[in-house]
């Protein structure tokens, strides 16, 4: 029996992430902050109390003005994309149906037609027994054969119900499993069938190079326990193809040595694993310039167990940073340890503020293991527990300064927090909806940063202690052979004041469009946007330029505290895309403000515009 599953089985991207828009901070405060925290849904932004310089024409650039805005995805990417486009959840090709993937198999145990002992004409049996069996109970057993029982039979219809245990067995995808009678003396009223379930004597896979065979064998097990049930095995495979390593997948089931034991012969072709990614868009603050470029490598079987490796670079006209990652596989359900750090230091370059050399430094570090509960062909449901610390440093004029909120006297800012998250994705040919959601508990531990109430007011100052919760989905549904809706929406709530670092951020690519980047920072916030993507010119085969008219809405509030003025954005626009094959992406935006704030209208994005460029090879 052979079980191929063919290359037209891959989804597109292999996993589906969506990624928070990570938000800036409040127009009159400046300081830096780094984020990129693989599979973390807490934003890492600094807002800062804004200087007393009351004659400037424009307020101070903010601490979220400093800060990278990597973002996390919703599910685990092997990769991280651009950090200020989001990747978002595309339609996945759809499996072939099981019964073109498996042929019928003729691998059920033979079994003596007729038992030993004297044969009646017929024969009443009050109850049947059964040995062997571990897939069915007994009692399932007997209500298949029910109707052979307390009234007479001939020895044919004996064999008949003998044949029903073993359909039963192989409708419910035991197909190596079957049933006899053994001999017994057929004049008493009882009789027993034997069951016997079939088992996998091995597993050999062939055509691995780099990937070690026993990640692909590892897999299989967990769904080859005897009795082998080729319906899960099926489900394995298709779980197996879905993984970024391998690019094509196909198996052969064959009757193995041993009486009801069968081998199975694992074919793999491996996909590229190296990595790339070459990026530009205008998703950074202005006040440490708009324009970033960027690259990230990264391998993605590292030593060969299917463990992933990156390193990227992010550059604006006043900021550098770097990211690194490793992530480890620690079992065959495809759990995770994941480590992060990442770098960055920026100078705020935007006029009249770059005479004040305004600086900030920050660096952060992730430790997340994460664990699949739920793994199919068309779901996901992941849980995981995340630790992060993350520091600060700011200066002005060259000397320490506590530009953010609730930073000390020398500008630092220490935060140690635990998150739980849950992740649950959901795909089909029609539609992949993606949610994902965690849990932040800020701690004091590792020198992180404490402060008392505000002497003169009593009011909580934020520290490093602190509980929030963020929510995020992206909804993606195919209305007509390339044109599809996508809904994106995300959420934050805390229960006290928050250091910048753990705001909420509202504005610019990735969220209400036509906005300067981050312009609102706050503890708790909403943000929904939807738009249409309609294709209006084909390029080639595999070219596609779609016109995507959005609307992208948000408000945003802060805990025991004022609210910012004005505390919601509202936009619609108009944005063209552009794709080439899977590896370039191309896509320019025009948002129209529905609500006015106040800006220089210096860059692109101040005046609605954002653009992105991306060619990669995943």
């Amino acid at each position: 029996m052979k079980i191929p599953v063919t290359a037209t089985t891959v989804l597109p991207n292999k996993q589906y992430g969506i990624t928070p828009q990570h938000l800036e901070q409040d127009p009159e405060s400046q300081t830096e902050e780094d984020n990129s925290v693989e599979q973390n849904l807490g934003d890492i932004f600094a807002v800062s109390h804004p200087l007393e310089v009351a004659q400037l024409p424009v307020p101070l650039p903010r601490d979220q003005d400093l800060i990278p805005d990597n973002d996390q995805p919703l599910t685990p990417d092997i990769f991280q994309p651009s950090p200020s486009k989001p990747p978002e959840p595309e339609l996945p090709q759809p499996l072939p149906p099981p019964e073109e993937l498996l042929e019928p198999s003729g691998s059920t145990p033979e079994a003596p037609e007729v038992p030993e002992g004297v044969i009646p004409g017929e024969i009443t049996i009050k109850r049947f027994e059964f040995i062997g069996n571990t897939a069915f109970s007994d009692e399932e057993l007997a209500q298949e054969v029910k109707e052979f029982t307390n009234e007479p039979i001939t020895f044919a219809e004996l064999l008949s119900a003998r044949t029903k245990i073993t359909e039963l067995y192989t409708s419910n995808g035991y197909v190596t499993s079957g049933a006899f009678i053994p001999p017994q003396s057929l004049i008493e009223t009882t009789i027993t069938i034997q069951i016997v379930e079939g088992g996998l004597e091995e597993i050999e896979v062939n055509g691995s190079r780099r990937l070690l065979p026993g990640y692909v064998r590892s897999r299989l097990e967990i769904a080859t326990a005897k009795p082998l049930n080729v319906n899960k095995l099926l489900e394995a495979l298709q779980v197996l193809q879905l993984d970024p390593l391998i690019d094509n997948i196909s198996a052969e089931l064959s009757t193995g040595s041993g009486p009801a034991t069968s081998l199975l012969i694992v074919n793999v072709t491996e996909a590229n694993t190296w990595l790339y990614e070459v990026f530009a868009n205008n998703g950074r603050s202005p006040s440490v310039g708009s324009f970033r470029r960027g690259f990230t490598i990264g391998q993605a079987n590292f030593l060969g167990v299917g463990d992933r490796l990156t390193f990227g670079y992010t550059n604006t006209d006043g900021s550098d940073e770097i990211d690194a990652s490793y992530t480890i596989p620690f079992n065959p359900r495809n759990g995770t340890l994941s480590l992060n750090y990442g770098n960055t230091s920026s100078k705020v370059i935007e006029p009249p503020f770059d005479i004040l050399d305004i600086e900030s430094s920050s660096r952060y570090f992730d430790i997340t293991i994460r664990q699949p509960i739920v793994q199919t062909p068309s779901q996901e449901l992941a849980l995981g527990l995340t630790g992060t610390r993350r520091e600060t440093d700011n200066s002005l004029l060259g000397i320490p300064f506590p530009l953010s909120e609730g930073a000390d006297n020398l500008g630092r800012t220490r935060v140690s927090a635990l998150g739980f998250f849950q992740e649950w994705t959901k795909r089909s040919a029609a539609e992949v909806l993606a949610l994902r959601s965690q849990f932040n508990l800020g701690i004091g531990a590792f020198d992180a940063t404490l402060n008392d109430s505000d002497p003169g007011t009593g009011e909580p100052i934020p520290d490093s202690r602190f509980f929030s919760w963020r929510g995020q989905g992206q909804w993606v549904r195919l209305l007509a052979p390339d044109t599809i809706l996508l809904i994106r929406g995300d959420m934050q709530l805390a229960t006290t004041p928050l250091l910048p670092i753990e705001q909420f951020g509202l504005g610019g690519l990735g969220s209400v469009r036509g906005y300067r980047q981050f312009s609102l920072l706050t503890d708790n916030g909403v943000f929904a946007s939807a738009e249409v993507r309609v294709p209006i010119l084909r390029i080639g085969s595999e070219g596609l330029l779609q016109l995507a008219p959005f609307i992208d809405v948000g408000t945003t509030w802060n805990t025991d505290r004022a609210d910012p003025d004005p505390s919601s954005l509202a936009s619609t626009g108009l944005g063209l895309e552009l794709q080439l094959g899977d590896g370039f992406n191309a896509r320019l935006d025009w948002g129209i403000p529905l609500i006015p704030v106040d800006n220089t209208r210096r860059t692109w994005q101040e005046n609605g515009l954002h653009f992105s460029v991306t060619f990669s090879n995943f």
